[in-house]
């Protein structure tokens, strides 16, 4: 379980109520959409509003808590920064699985940004396709 004081003092950040109960969710759900954390945090602090959510999750995403995972034809859903991984992606049902990134997979997109003149802070690599359970 993370520490959210701890996460949120280390980037700069005040460790609210709301950001906390944000976390929470996000940490449950894994990869989790904006109107799924108000659905849950409103469950809790129901005077909570969607708008204290987004301002919120810019707030952390900009910080460098959280990772906007941008998906096509849908919502973006956000996790807790990690280190470097692949998503999965199904296509079908949205649902997002993470990956590790081996080594060599770390040293290809380092071997493409360094080819660019690219300085490399940060990957992430999104895969689409069809999950195993929509495919049955």
């Amino acid at each position: 379980m993370v520490n959210y004081a701890h996460l949120l003092n280390s980037h700069d950040l005040k460790a609210t109520f709301q950001r906390t109960q944000i976390l929470e969710v996000i940490e449950k759900y894994g990869h989790t959409a904006i109107d799924k954390i108000y659905e849950e945090v409103s469950k809790v602090h129901s005077s909570l509003s969607l708008a204290t959510i987004y301002k919120n999750i810019i707030l952390m995403v900009e910080s460098g808590v959280l990772a906007e995972v941008s998906i096509i034809g849908s919502k973006s859903k956000y996790e807790i920064i990690k280190d470097d991984h692949i998503h999965l992606i199904c296509t079908e049902c949205g649902i997002v699985i993470d990956k590790i990134l081996d080594e060599n997979t770390a040293k290809d997109t380092a071997k493409v940004a360094e080819g660019s003149s690219f300085s490399l802070k940060h990957r992430q690599v999104n895969l689409y396709g069809v999950c195993d359970s929509c495919q049955k």
